[in-house]
């Protein structure tokens, strides 16, 4: 026998006596048997469970992001292609809202504000939507929300300009 297999042999054979340090190992890792289930729980509830929710929470808000930014540049341009000052307020508060619930949320009342820069619907003057609200966090109860803390603002601002070719109506 070749002396190298020969002490492969023996090596072997010290594992897997009693008093040898693998064998106390081995014998622990026997004992882990069935403790796979439990680790998947624990790490299910601790670390899955928060995280999917962070997700959520992340979610909401870009969703909350994208309607503000898509109702204030629908509704300054809703207002700069009015007839008047009373259509162009009404056609910028329709195209908000819808903007709002395309993306699942509902417009809060005097969360839109419009301001005319220069007279208002005159050939190169601008108007500027300004929205500022709070998107609530899913799944937080109403007790903690209440003190602002499960929710975030959020602010979105567009300028439109109006057409400096437009007919002004007599």
């Amino acid at each position: 026998m070749h002396p190298g297999v020969r002490c492969r042999h023996r090596r072997q054979q010290a594992m897997t006596r009693p008093g040898h340090w693998w064998h106390g190992c081995r014998r622990l890792l026997d004992e882990e048997r069935g403790s796979a289930v439990l680790e998947f729980i624990v790490i299910g509830v601790l670390i899955l469970v928060p995280m999917a929710y962070v997700v959520m929470s992340v979610m909401r808000v870009q969703a909350a992001t994208m309607a503000s930014t898509q109702a204030v540049r629908e509704a300054a341009r809703a207002y700069a292609t009015a007839d008047s000052v009373a259509q162009g307020r009404a056609a910028a508060i329709t195209a908000a809202q819808v903007a709002f619930e395309d993306q699942g949320f509902v417009l809060p009342d005097s969360a839109l504000q419009v301001r005319c820069v220069g007279s208002c619907l005159a050939p190169g003057s601008s108007i500027q939507v300004d929205l500022d609200w709070r998107v609530d966090l899913p799944w937080l109860p109403t007790s903690l929300s209440q003190g602002r803390s499960g929710s975030v603002p959020i602010d979105a601002v567009h300028t439109a300009r109006v057409d400096t070719y437009r007919l002004t109506q007599p």
